[in-house]
């Protein structure tokens, strides 16, 4: 057994994992996971650079997240930074904040391997699939992992289609959102998103898997609102299987909904109000371009790939 901390920081929230890892039984143990909306990527899309106030966000949410692994006793410790961070021209700040603060240096991962990572964490308790593959989508902030695979990766993309970015470049005029957005924004997102469909596809078969996983925060929020939680409950969320008909018309009701009537309903974390019609339609699109009738949802993420990750080095 070894205890290992896993922080996953993306464009839209940052989280953390402390778990002991069993790598003979294939069993992860949380201890302690946990996560903050920071908007890391707050801007990246427009500016090119990390806003100031997004980076001491972050960095404020890493303070707390190192009394924690420390509290936990924590052997070691694996920091990944996703799309924002890699799209920034001043991500040398924000390495160099990180490092101050965990004593850490954060790996800024590529898309393939931010996809291999997703793909580890989401079926190693789901086991093999016997004459048939998995196809893993992570829908988060700034971009969009694909992965198809059995018992390994065989193919991967990432694409830069994600729910903060598309809501910041189609429906945020002079730091004014849309409410609701008009059907020529969502059309513009729509065609944003067949876009990157359509180059995932090039290297990743889409169509080949029989069973789509889905997983990150857009995914988990509209199963809880499938399964008409009153809270948001992970394990009643864990390996549900929503259909498509619900997905569209969940999707369909966000994006016509009011900031006040998102915010309203009983599952959705305060940072995903704004970008979670977006999140919701690129995994209706993904389910029409596939033709999965259902999504399994998985809690289960990159972030327990960077655990298994962190137990793996020597």
């Amino acid at each position: 057994m070894t205890r290992v901390a896993a922080i996953d920081c993306g464009t839209n929230s940052i989280r953390l994992l402390v778990a002991d890892a069993h790598p003979d039984t294939g069993e992860l143990v949380d201890l302690d996971r946990r996560m903050k909306i920071v908007r890391l990527g707050q801007g990246v899309d427009r500016t090119g650079r990390l806003a100031p106030e997004a980076l001491e966000r972050t960095f404020a949410a890493c303070r707390e997240y190192a009394a924690a692994i420390k509290e936990h006793g924590a052997e070691r410790i694996r920091f990944v930074a996703t799309s924002a961070s890699r799209d920034a021209e001043n991500r040398d700040e924000f390495v160099s904040g990180v490092l101050d603060i965990l004593g850490v240096e954060p790996e800024v991962i590529t898309g393939d391997q931010e996809a291999a990572y997703s793909f580890t964490g989401a079926t190693k308790e789901l086991g093999p699939v016997d004459g048939d593959s998995y196809l893993v989508v992570d829908i988060g902030g700034g971009s969009t992992e694909f992965v198809v695979g059995d018992d390994h990766v065989r193919a991967a993309r990432s694409v830069d289609i994600g729910c903060v970015r598309l809501t910041e470049r189609h429906l945020v005029r002079d730091g004014v959102i849309s409410d609701p957005p008009t059907d020529t924004e969502i059309a513009a997102i729509r065609a944003d998103i067949e876009a990157a469909l359509d180059l995932a596809e090039q290297t990743v078969p889409l169509r080949e898997a029989r069973t789509l996983v889905g997983l990150a925060g857009s995914v988990t929020t509209v199963a809880a609102i499938a399964l008409g939680l009153p809270e948001y409950d992970s394990a009643a969320i864990h390996h549900s299987l929503i259909p498509y008909d619900q997905v569209q018309e969940i999707a369909t009701r966000l994006l016509h909904a009011t900031h006040e009537e998102r915010a309203a309903i009983p599952v959705m974390h305060s940072g995903r109000v704004d970008v979670i019609g977006a999140g919701a339609l690129v995994l209706l699109a993904i389910m029409e371009r596939t033709g999965a009738q259902e999504v399994v949802v998985s809690e289960h993420d990159i972030l327990d790939g960077i655990a298994w990750a962190a137990a793996a080095a020597v």
